[in-house]
């Protein structure tokens, strides 16, 4: 589409790069909000904002990194060029989680209260940095015959050039913002702390490996199972997030029957 926004000289301002960052800093404003609401200092909320966003960076990337070994064994130094696009959101999401882990035992926080304090936001980030993918003809789709077919034509594309393609991007982008108003509703009405970030991983998952079907990059084999590396890793957190919820409402019920027989 527009892989390249504007050029001074040698320099070049990506369009991935600066969409996604439109996108991290949506989501951290987003995040603010609610941390306000709730009372959590908005210092802390930056903070963690900083070290989500680096971590999130660096675990999408090596992810996709990992999928695409095979590419960049040959070209290391293109393992960098994140503005370029490559960017997997189940891996930032793993990352994330491990290095928050951290972060809230360190300061005497509820991890799952702020996992639910930053759902939305992530929904949202993900779908503004989608656009990104878009523009960087990145995560690009298999070729279809729908009117709602996409053709690329900057050479600087990273997708295949004038072949309508499934505008897999936007398929992603869309499901975002949807997945964002879900969120705020549930987060305005939960009924336990990690209800929101529970529902981010189920719907962002079933969103995923419905979108995965139509994709067109090389996704790479998991174990000869047909499954791609990314649906193998989407389907683990799909059925562990289900799980995990069902899990949670089971006590909730117990605990209340408990408390109607004392």
């Amino acid at each position: 589409m527009y892989p390249d926004l504007f050029s001074i000289g040698p320099f070049t301002i990506h369009t991935y790069g600066f969409v996604v960052a439109l996108g991290f800093l949506t989501g951290l404003m987003v995040t603010v909000r609610i941390g306000k609401s709730e009372g959590t200092d908005q210092q802390q909320v930056m903070d963690m904002g900083f070290v989500m966003i680096l971590s999130a960076i660096i675990g999408s990337r090596l992810f996709y990194v990992v999928m695409n070994i095979s590419f960049f064994r040959c070209h290391l130094i293109d393992i960098f060029k994140v503005w370029q696009g490559g960017l997997v959101f189940s891996g930032g999401i793993v990352t994330v989680i491990l290095v928050m882990f951290r972060y809230v035992k360190r300061h005497g926080l509820s991890l799952m209260k702020i996992c639910d304090m930053w759902a939305p936001g992530t929904a949202i980030g993900q779908a503004i940095g989608r656009i990104g993918c878009f523009m960087a003809g990145c995560c690009y789709g298999r070729p279809t015959d729908a009117k709602w077919g996409v053709v690329f034509s900057d050479p600087h594309s990273l997708a295949p050039l004038n072949i309508p393609l499934h505008p897999t991007q936007l398929y992603s982008s869309i499901s975002g913002f949807i997945i964002f108003l879900i969120l705020m509703i549930i987060h305005a009405k939960k009924k336990f702390d990690g209800q929101v970030f529970l529902w981010l991983l189920i719907l962002h998952s079933t969103a995923r490996l419905f979108i995965e079907r139509f994709r067109g990059d090389d996704r790479g084999i998991f174990f000869n199972t047909g499954m791609s590396d990314t649906q193998f890793v989407t389907i683990i957190i799909l059925i562990s997030s289900v799980v995990a919820l069902i899990v949670i409402k089971s006590r909730m019920k117990n605990q209340g029957r408990r408390g109607k027989n004392i």
